[in-house]
């Protein structure tokens, strides 16, 4: 959990009740205890200037909470929350509709400024309407959540109002609910879920002396988030390297629908605007004392800007689907450990403008662009990467070594060509001389061009590429390649073996 959303008011008492100790009936007292003590585990204090009871009502005063980390320091008062005892054993949480943060972070250091001032940044957070029950029994704690809105907006920045600034800076998540569940003592297992109906965010600003605007609008709709995790002891996520090697993880995954951006700026000298839109998205995330995933994607995107500095009308790109991936292991291990790598970007287009500006006549075919590379393997490291002092003691040295390498689908489409492969090899990471310090490989990788040839030659039609290179390019494709299936079709079979390598069976070192 990061400061911020600690801050947020919602994300951060439905996470930090739902994650405290188990209990049944649960009392106002307990739910207090229990954010204050896990929020010490982030490296957060929570204070109240005053509570007091009046019946089944818990009422605490100016709830201050403080962060401090790497010179970032973030602050915020809620002037009243009330936690009030139900019949069914649960606890009621509401607190003020809007409550003020203040976060000051620190600027990196330069030759003109080598001590800069940080930015103190001035916000409101308002949540009208929002209501937290939570509940439990000895095995569980769950929360629920839900609330009309929830908006974060910028009210100062550096002591000078947003209103003298001439700034609107905000962001509002509309129906907002959600759920948290945590079991366990010791060691707590976490899954939570959230839905918001739509997000949307206002960036508008003028600047006083030239006058110079920037407006920028963006939206999204459907979005959901499930994640779940396990908590070690005290540890929590404060440290997050030390939690993650004592046996914490955490999963989580996000999604949204249509989204659109739009944002137009002008000066004395310039002006642009542009717009945006997806159908909608993902981003997937999960870390182990093992391994780390980061992945997500976007589909059926378009793009479009105009402007006084663009040489065209209007230019315009569109693709059906964006996608990457990344698996790395983080530790040490005896035996190897998966990795991935994954890039997509499916059926590219751009404005007739731009391929004019170097095709006027259209000699290339402008289907549209297609980039995968999908390769996975296993890999073993020397170092653990989540240890600062091991990371540091590594210089220009590689983190480990290789073990073997799949790929499973290479894919490059562009003017009429297309190459496509695949293969596997594994390597001997005790033979680092055979070739040239890389460790020797075993393996065989497939390759396949179609329409090589005639891209070449378009390409030296319209004067793009000399001819001397463009000959140098057919025997390099003479010697690697042989004639497939089809027209302008070449294939090419890679070997590497008995410490040697061979293009479709002949050897060539």
């Amino acid at each position: 959990m990061t400061y911020f959303s600690t801050l947020a008011g919602t994300t951060a008492l439905a996470t930090l009740v739902a994650a405290g100790s188990a209990m049944a009936d649960v009392t106002p007292e307990q739910v207090w205890q229990s954010w204050q003590e896990l929020g010490a585990t982030y490296g957060q204090t929570l204070t109240a200037a005053n509570q007091s009871r009046t019946g089944d009502t818990l009422k605490l005063q100016d709830v201050r909470m403080h962060f401090a980390q790497d010179g970032t320091v973030v602050e915020g008062t809620i002037p009243e929350v009330n936690l009030t005892q139900r019949g069914d054993g649960t606890v009621e949480i509401t607190m003020s509709p809007e409550f003020p943060v203040e976060m000051t972070i620190p600027n990196e250091p330069d030759a003109e400024n080598p001590a800069p001032e940080p930015t103190e940044l001035a916000l409101a957070l308002r949540q009208p309407g929002m209501v937290m029950v939570a509940g439990g029994d000895d095995l569980a704690t769950t929360l629920a959540f839900d609330a009309p809105s929830t908006t974060i907006a910028v009210t100062g920045v550096d002591g000078v109002s947003a209103r003298e600034m001439n700034l609107t800076a905000e962001m509002t998540m509309s129906d907002v609910a959600g759920t948290y569940r945590t079991e366990g003592t010791d060691t707590r297992s976490i899954t939570n879920d959230f839905t918001a109906a739509v997000a949307e965010m206002t960036f508008a600003m003028t600047d006083p002396e030239t006058k110079g605007k920037v407006n920028v609008r963006a939206s999204a709709t459907d979005l959901k988030g499930t994640s779940s995790g396990k908590m070690v002891g005290t540890l929590g996520m404060a440290d997050m390297a030390a939690a993650l090697q004592a046996g914490a993880a955490s999963t989580g995954s996000f999604t949204y629908g249509p989204a659109t951006l739009e944002f137009d700026f002008a000066d004395a000298t310039d002006k642009g605007k542009g717009s945006a839109s997806a159908a909608g998205g993902n981003l997937d995330v999960s870390m182990s004392g093992d391994s780390l995933s980061y992945g997500g994607g976007t589909k059926n995107v378009s793009l479009t800007l105009s402007g006084s500095q663009i040489p065209f009308p209007q230019f315009n790109m569109s693709y059906a689907e964006a996608a990457f991936q990344l698996l790395t292991p983080v530790t040490t291990s005896e035996e190897p450990q998966d990795f991935r790598l994954l890039t997509r970007l499916v059926n590219l287009k751009v404005s007739d403008e731009i391929w004019a500006m170097f095709d006027p006549e259209a000699q290339l075919p402008r289907d549209p662009a297609t980039l995968v590379l999908d390769a996975k393997g296993k890999a073993r490291l020397d170092i653990d990467l989540l240890d600062p002092k091991q990371v540091e003691t590594l210089g220009e040295k590689a983190p480990g070594q290789i073990e073997a390498l799949d790929l499973d689908q290479l894919q490059l489409s562009i003017a009429g060509a297309d190459l496509t492969g695949d293969g596997s090899l594994t390597f001997d990471n005790a033979d680092t001389t055979t070739f040239g310090g890389m460790p020797a490989p075993t393996g065989q990788i497939d390759l396949k061009l179609v329409g090589g040839n005639a891209l070449i030659d378009k390409l030296v039609g319209i004067g793009l590429v000399p001819q001397d290179q463009a000959m140098a390019a057919r025997m390099m494709l003479g010697l690697f390649a042989r004639p497939g299936e089809g027209e302008d079709t070449l294939t090419s079979t890679l070997e590497f073996k008995d410490k040697g390598f061979y293009a479709n069976g002949q050897r060539l070192q």
